[in-house]
């Protein structure tokens, strides 16, 4: 792969780049996805606390801000590298690459479904059991899409089809940050194979195959298989910028939340610290631990930005070869890969698992199982013509009947089928937790009216 291709300004649909005076093309990108209702609705997602009432707990739009700000400084950090030793194409900057990178950052959680994880596998368990019987009016080439729903590949959707200009290039994103953005470069058919690198994870669903493949095209990502590719390089620093932002940030939440205590978060973290008098002084006040972590954050933020550059560097032409193995984080220095690997493990065994969240995650399931059975039920019948259910007409109005296919009438059944059931998917994952408990109740009829 070359960085004259991979960092090509160009736009979904093929259409040319345009820079503007003090805004380049990847800026446009940024200031899209910031202005974007889909983004504007991560406020009220998931992050890992469903539901929380805590204002101090991080949500979705939080969450991906932060990660945009540590992806900027690897960008911009590494394009300063690459601009010293001659290895960037002659118009573009170090900062292009800081752009690049937040913006895909930016989206990187844009996709997710209200609960977030919980909401995908809710969503997945729904299509295994009570919706079983629509996957046998679709091809068989599209299940995986619905067995394996996975919040990737609803977020390159979103940014390619479902937001902005629907069904004509989404959002109209550059090439550069698209396949920044596309963590696992493939459809969902490999991610049910045994031989994928991450089992079940996928970046597109099969209706947005030809996208998938319009992007890998143009930045020039190196065909992996058939329809897979290797990864972007600059995917390696969002993912790494994601890692870094919530190993850290859920174990705040913990502290915030009293799931957690001071004690042994700051034995994990200490590894990575300096052992400056400042930062002895510091755990050794009198302030509350959640000011402790906060400002203890940005040293151990440094330290991981610092390791990430440096694993980047180090790797970098075996990234451009697409045969880097594994994430960013397992070729960083032991001291951050281990704190970030022991983060994740303190937060799955010890916040996730707490019976608080289990069970607003239990509630979770019923709020989307109920919400599925009305959409899909309506949807199918959208497709398959069916205009003698009330119910149906009024759900198919909710969802925007001029939001579906423009081409719909022209396609085959099984794809009618497909391409509805798709449609309803983006009208549900693009809800706000409370949104979809809202709606969930009103379908129930249970809910009071809303204003």
């Amino acid at each position: 792969m070359q960085w004259q291709q991979l960092l090509n300004k160009g736009r979904l649909g093929r259409r040319p780049a345009k820079d503007e005076s003090g805004r380049t093309a990847f800026i446009r990108d940024h200031d899209k996805i910031i202005f974007s209702g889909a983004f504007r609705r991560l406020a009220r997602k998931t992050q890992v606390h469903p539901l929380a009432t805590n204002d101090h707990v991080h949500n979705r739009l939080t969450h991906s801000l932060e990660v945009s700000c540590v992806g900027r400084t690897l960008g911009i950090r590494i394009g300063d590298q690459l601009e010293q030793r001659g290895w960037l194409p002659p118009d573009v900057r170090a900062t292009d690459l800081g752009d690049i990178v937040q913006s895909a950052c930016l989206a990187h959680d844009i996709g997710n479904p209200p609960f977030g994880h919980t909401g995908e596998r809710a969503i997945r368990a729904w299509f295994k059991d009570r919706g079983q019987h629509y996957l046998d009016l679709i091809d068989p080439a599209c299940h995986t899409d619905l067995l394996l729903f996975e919040g990737n590949a609803q977020g390159f959707r979103t940014l390619t089809k479902s937001e902005y200009h629907h069904y004509e290039d989404g959002m109209r994103l550059t090439y550069a940050t698209l396949g920044a953005f596309l963590k696992y470069p493939w459809l969902s058919d490999y991610a049910a194979q045994p031989d994928c690198p991450r089992p079940h994870k996928y970046s597109a669903f099969r209706s947005d195959q030809s996208a998938l493949l319009e992007v890998c095209a143009a930045t020039g990502m190196a065909p992996a298989g058939p329809q897979r590719f290797a990864r972007h390089p600059l995917a390696y620093l969002v993912e790494a910028a994601d890692d870094f932002c919530y190993a850290i940030i859920d174990l705040e939440d913990g502290l915030e939340m009293d799931l957690l205590h001071w004690n042994e978060v700051f034995a994990l973290l200490s590894p990575a610290l300096p052992d400056t008098e400042e930062v002895r002084n510091l755990v050794h006040s009198n302030l509350r631990v959640g000011r402790k972590a906060a400002l203890l954050r940005g040293k151990i933020i440094e330290r991981c930005i610092e390791a990430g550059e440096q694993a980047f560097l180090a790797h970098h032409d075996d990234l451009l070869a697409g045969q880097v193995q594994g994430d960013l984080i397992s070729h960083c220095e032991p001291v951050v890969r281990d704190l970030v690997e022991n983060a994740k493990h303190m937060a799955r065994t010890q916040v996730f698992e707490h019976p608080r969240k289990v069970e607003l995650e239990i509630g979770a399931f019923e709020v989307i199982g109920t919400l599925l059975n009305g959409l899909i039920d309506a949807a199918v019948g959208h497709a398959l013509g069916v205009t003698d259910n009330y119910r149906h007409k009024r759900i198919i109005d909710l969802i925007g009947r001029e939001s579906f296919p423009p081409e719909l009438a022209t396609l085959p059944e099984s794809e009618r089928v497909y391409e509805c059931i798709m449609r309803a998917l983006d009208f549900l994952a693009g809800m706000t937790d409370n949104y979809a408990t809202y709606l969930a109740k009103q379908f129930s009829g249970m809910a009071v009216a809303r204003y």
